[in-house]
């Protein structure tokens, strides 16, 4: 069914933040020159950007493979690894092509800082998801002993009365931070100590208000995310708030044409691991699903 041809936008503000486009950089520069390039994990959490560099020779690997190898290269994704990770190529002689985000990375410093040299042995918080690759990377530093949590009902597993270091992981919202920040000031002594720290990117958090508008924007929104992507969850979630005619899809194959009827302004946003091309063929996709006739080009 073809409608009347309506305004398509990208929103420019999606897409790859700066450290998985860094990320994507080192390992295309090492595979312009070498066969074979492994990494630890997916290096974006994206099915399709994967796939994509997979057919340019980059293999992902778990822990478990990484441990098992021996002289090869592997590179390290923009959301850190844990010391223990080092440790391993190190021994193995693997040689370490590190793409962890530099803001990730000045996280992990000062969490191992406060680990190492706080003589009053704090609890170390950490607001974020437990088992995500960033947070498993910050717990690194502290030896395991980190205390992850995700929301207030994972509160009780803080000493009330034990000094409290709180941080956060770079890609959660600021309000979500701020809001746990006072439920820990209600929870803890009078006595205890509590610090916390805003870690958050803004580079990522400032899109949420930058993707309200963009969604309020537009008749219909079409969000490019990875199924992988916690960003992904997070940022479609406040198109959604935004504009209840927003729809979740990983690719253009997922595009629903009855979702598109009527509209008059379409948009096409993603999430911080969506690569911008996988958004232009979305709008490649809207444009032919909407168009009046073979000649009607989509606005841009």
């Amino acid at each position: 069914m073809k409608y009347q041809q309506p305004h398509i936008e990208i929103d420019e503000g999606s897409g790859f933040c700066f450290g998985v486009v860094s990320a994507i950089r080192k390992a295309e520069e090492v595979l312009a020159s070498s066969e074979r390039l492994y990494c630890l994990g997916d290096i974006v959490h994206n099915s399709d950007e994967v796939e994509r560099l997979r057919e340019k020779g980059l293999i992902t690997i778990t822990h478990e493979e990484l441990a098992q190898l021996r002289d090869i290269k592997v590179l390290l994704r923009a959301h850190g690894e844990p010391p223990s990770t080092y440790e391993i190529a190190r021994r193995n002689n693997i040689e370490i092509i590190d793409a962890t985000c530099p803001v990730v990375l000045q996280l992990q410093r000062r969490i191992k800082a406060t680990y190492e040299t706080d003589a009053t042995h704090p609890q170390i918080v950490i607001y974020g998801k437990a088992g995500h690759a960033e947070v498993n990377g910050l717990v690194g530093q502290t030896g395991g002993e980190a205390i992850v949590v995700e929301d207030e009902s994972q509160l009780d597993r803080l000493d009330p009365k034990r000094d409290i270091m709180f941080y956060s992981q770079t890609t959660k919202s600021p309000e979500g931070f701020a809001d746990m920040i006072a439920k820990i000031n209600h929870l803890k002594a009078p006595s205890t100590r509590f610090e916390h720290f805003d870690t958050i990117c803004r580079q990522v958090s400032n899109r949420v208000n930058n993707l309200r508008t963009f969604a309020a924007a537009h008749d219909v929104v079409l969000f490019v995310s990875g199924v992988k992507s916690s960003n992904g969850r997070v940022l479609y979630n406040e198109c959604r708030k935004a504009n209840p005619a927003s729809y979740l899809i990983a690719n253009k194959q997922e595009i629903q044409s009855q979702w598109l009827q009527g509209a008059t302004s379409i948009g096409i946003c993603g999430a911080t691991s969506t690569p911008r091309w996988l958004m232009e063929e979305v709008r490649d996709c809207v444009a032919a699903l909407t168009s009046s006739s073979p000649t009607t080009n989509a606005q841009q």
